[in-house]
């Protein structure tokens, strides 16, 4: 195995080295970003690229002045390189967190901050000459967003959904008889008025499904038979 795949991160690094890690960092973020921008994602292809190269040009630019570490006699104060990727975390964070969006119950954007954040170590791997490590993180990185999220679309989770039903708070509807053979649950929120002026009471609807859309179209449907619905949405998150 060539010693620079093995290497701590050298004082000097050559200007092949130097261009051998921008470009793997180019290649990382462009098949993470290709993955995001295919789901429609915010930070997607671009966006990916750039936030790794930034931790990427850090890093190197760390390892650039590692010579320079150190306090001497004639002066007061040190230089601490290691300073430049915590800046680039610390932005990302900041980044990260304008990319989460909470709506009520619903939350969007939490796994593109996540990958977003991801990067950026990937970046710092690679910038610090640390090619197997940044090489294997994002092979890893394209397992967890890719072919496990067909794993994510198999597997039975919870969903929630908002029911507001016309109803006075005399007659306080009984959901169970319709909902219990289709394995959901209703817990009472308030009663009020609904969009149409007529009293009304609201209900936190619960249940476990693979299919989002056909098992609530399904709810939906049953309830409609048996209650005046007057509003029906879902409160699942999206990353």
């Amino acid at each position: 195995m060539p010693s620079f795949l093995t290497d701590a991160m050298p004082l000097t690094p050559s200007w092949w080295e130097i261009a051998l890690r921008i470009i793997l960092t180019v290649v990382a973020g462009g098949l993470i970003g290709l993955d995001r921008e295919r789901g429609g994602h915010p930070a997607g292809f671009r966006t990916t690229i750039l936030v790794a190269l930034a931790a990427c040009l850090a890093m190197i630019q760390a390892n650039l002045l590692l010579s320079t570490y150190g306090k001497t006699f004639s002066y007061f104060t040190q230089m601490d390189v290691l300073r430049f990727p915590l800046g680039v975390l610390t932005g990302v964070g900041f980044i990260g967190g304008g990319a989460i969006l909470r709506r009520g119950d619903t939350m969007t954007g939490v796994t593109t901050a996540a990958t977003m954040w991801f990067m950026t170590v990937v970046g710092l791997c690679f910038g610090g000459g640390q090619v197997l490590t940044g090489t294997v993180a994002t092979a890893v990185a394209f397992i967890v967003l890719s072919p496990m999220k067909q794993l994510d679309m198999w597997l039975r989770c919870e969903q929630k959904a908002t029911l507001v039903i016309h109803s006075s708070e005399a007659e306080l509807p009984e959901l169970s008889e319709v909902l219990g053979p289709l394995g959901c649950t209703a817990q009472f929120v308030s009663f009020g008025q609904t969009s149409e002026g007529r009293p009304g009471v609201t209900f936190e609807l619960r249940w476990m499904a693979k299919d989002r859309d056909g098992s609530a179209r399904a709810i939906f449907d049953a309830l409609s038979e048996a209650y005046h619905v007057a509003g029906f949405s879902m409160l699942s998150s999206s990353t």
